[in-house]
């Protein structure tokens, strides 16, 4: 059984926007898949669809085997998902908003409050409990729609740019947490903007533009396609000599720092060698290279 099925999908809006495309994919239960594409590509049509609050106009979903349109209500209580904007009372306690999210699935009262004090620590909240939503910061509200999208247990968790506009710690924290639920069974699709975080995250992917699904792949088959990568070069002491090579293109960043763009499948060794024959000691060497940011603007053609 697949966590999530989709068949010929399409969504037309009245005014003739076409907004998905006849797209058909799945993801395997406790998968963490990636959903990428530019702004308008038709990621957030397909999210609303997923969680009943956008028609279809035709095609099949199904959650966990249920289909959406003859088990509407079985299938909505297997997932949960994370928007891009905040929808939650502003006005109640963060505990009270959790436990009014708990409380439309008909959960035990006793299972509502374990998972809401659980979800609450885990993510840093606790001491937040008694607050109103309106007076947490921007990336607390961002933990808090997280909170509330887990706290009935979903089978599968959907994320749209989760970590937008929260600072870098705090993205590495939630990375951290989703690998976490993800290794006990969670299966996340995630829509992100920080091309670094679906590399870093993700097992498999699937590129959207124009409301087709243009590549469908897994991860590292995907940025093995890359031709070209990005070396920098930290020098053990400095020099003012401009360097230049047949084999590869090398670009002076300062005095002790250079950068050289090579080919996939360059020998490193070759690069060594020629930094030895100018008479120049390597301190470090670091890989540079967006490599999934590269592909995913080839496979787009990305102009947007």
């Amino acid at each position: 059984m697949k966590a999530l099925e989709i068949k010929n999908l399409t969504k037309i809006y009245d005014n003739n926007l076409v907004a998905l495309d006849d797209i058909s994919f799945e993801v395997e239960q406790g998968d963490f898949y990636a959903l990428l594409g530019p702004n308008g590509a038709g990621k957030s049509t397909m999210i609303g669809i997923i969680s009943s609050l956008v028609n279809k106009s035709s095609g099949k979903v199904n959650i966990l085997g249920l289909d959406i349109d003859t088990h509407h209500s079985e299938a909505k209580k297997r997932i949960g998902v994370v928007g891009q904007e905040v929808n939650f009372n502003q006005f109640e306690t963060v505990h009270n908003i959790l436990l009014h999210q708990a409380g439309f699935f008909g959960m035990p009262f006793s299972e509502i409050k374990k998972n809401c004090e659980f979800y609450l620590k885990r993510l840093n909240l606790w001491d937040k409990r008694n607050e109103q939503g309106r007076n947490l910061s921007g990336g607390m509200k961002r933990r808090l729609m997280v909170a509330k999208a887990l706290v009935n247990n979903p089978d599968l968790l959907i994320l749209d740019e989760p970590t937008a506009g929260v600072d870098t710690e705090l993205r590495k924290s939630l990375w951290e947490f989703l690998i976490e639920i993800n290794k006990k069974g969670t299966t996340i699709i995630l829509t992100t903007h920080y091309l670094e975080e679906a590399e870093r995250l993700c097992k498999n992917i699937s590129i959207i533009d124009r409301g087709k699904i243009v590549r469908n792949s897994d991860m590292n088959s995907f940025l093995r396609e890359i031709e070209i990568e990005t070396f920098v070069f930290e020098l053990k002491e400095k020099t003012s000599k401009n360097l230049s090579s047949e084999n590869f293109d090398i670009k002076k960043i300062d005095d002790g720092t250079f950068s050289v763009q090579a080919n996939k499948g360059t020998n490193l060794n070759s690069i060594f060698d020629f930094f030895d024959q100018e008479g120049i000691e390597i301190l470090s060497m670091r890989n540079e290279t967006n490599r999934l940011e590269e592909l995913y603007l080839k496979l787009t053609n990305n102009d947007h």
